[in-house]
């Protein structure tokens, strides 16, 4: 079975099949925010902290916007920065992977030196840090979150290209004179995708989750531009009062990260050859063993008494 048909049947399960409907749907409706959403996202009101009713199917805030206009926006503005962010950590990562581990000496030892140094720093603190210097913004989300997640990207196809260096197409097209970019890219990349692939699912739910952790704590998106978890802080102050809103908000990412955690997995399961290596088989079929005759008592007693 081939690496996209076992992926494919992954896919079919009840779980991953329903993760991908969700995240399909969340992509389209961030995508006709402007669209779909019923009023504006920064358009106030009188009707301040009204529960949910016709006009406001869930309800306004403290300065009586549109809970749901804001959380169609918001979608927008917390995908872009998770898939912003994973693009830029997956580039990054892939490259300085690729070249540590196929180069030997110095150049090897100091780019996994340097990736080793960033994964020495928390992920919230060095997040924190960055934001601070440089402002608050989705550019700079992505961007620290970027270089935050790459050394994982970076540790997982280094221990590919350790292992897939050695191998004899490797060798033969080093031998036949091929250029060095042209065997990190054409030759060797291909072999590391699915690993990185799966990779790539665990990180949008970590980028999501530190994206909205940065935004609970005012570091995110600048307001009045909505988030999740800029909602999340304004309801956590409004739980008493008004605590529809910070279970919405919070619901939905943890729908989001559950949706791209049930992806990894299935991702993993398809891709991994161990598994596929365990594939069921048709079961075989058994020998029909000799049947023998059996002769009645009486029967055995006559012929035996027959001259």
């Amino acid at each position: 079975m081939t690496p996209l048909n076992s992926l494919l049947r992954q896919l079919r399960r009840p779980g991953p099949a329903a993760a991908a409907i969700f995240l399909v749907l969340l992509v389209l409706v961030a995508l006709l925010a402007d669209v779909i959403a019923p009023y504006s996202s920064i358009a106030q009101s009188s009707e301040r902290l009204a529960g949910p009713s016709a006009a406001h199917w869930l309800g306004t805030d403290q300065f009586g916007r549109d809970t749901l206009s804001r959380l169609i926006v918001g979608s927008r503005v917390d995908l872009l920065v998770s898939v912003g962010a994973t693009a830029v950590a997956t580039v990054l990562g892939v490259v300085v992977g690729l070249v540590g581990g196929s180069s030997r000496g110095l150049v090897g030892l100091l780019s996994m030196r340097a990736v080793e140094v960033i994964l020495a720093f928390p992920p919230i603190v060095f997040a924190l840090l960055i934001v601070t210097l440089f402002g608050q913004g989705e550019f700079t989300m992505i961007a620290t979150m970027g270089i935050l997640f790459a050394p994982a990207f970076a540790r997982v196809v280094y221990g590919e290209v350790l292992t897939i260096r050695n191998l004899e197409y490797v060798q033969a097209s080093e031998v036949i004179g091929s250029r060095r970019t042209r065997i990190l890219f054409r030759v060797i990349l291909p072999g590391v995708i699915p690993p990185v692939l799966v990779q790539v699912s665990l990180t949008l739910a970590s980028t999501m989750l530190l994206s909205a952790g940065l935004s609970f704590l005012g570091l995110g998106v600048v307001p009045p531009t909505p988030s999740w978890g800029s909602m999340i802080g304004e309801g956590q102050a409004l739980m008493l009062t008004s605590p529809l809103l910070l279970f919405v908000s919070s619901g939905v990412i943890v729908a989001t990260i559950l949706a791209f955690s049930v992806l990894a997995d299935a991702t993993e399961r398809g891709l991994d050859p161990r598994r596929r290596a365990r594939s069921p088989r048709a079961p075989r079929s058994r020998p029909t063993p000799p049947r023998t005759q059996v002769i009645p008592l009486n029967v055995q007693k006559k012929m035996e008494t027959m001259p």
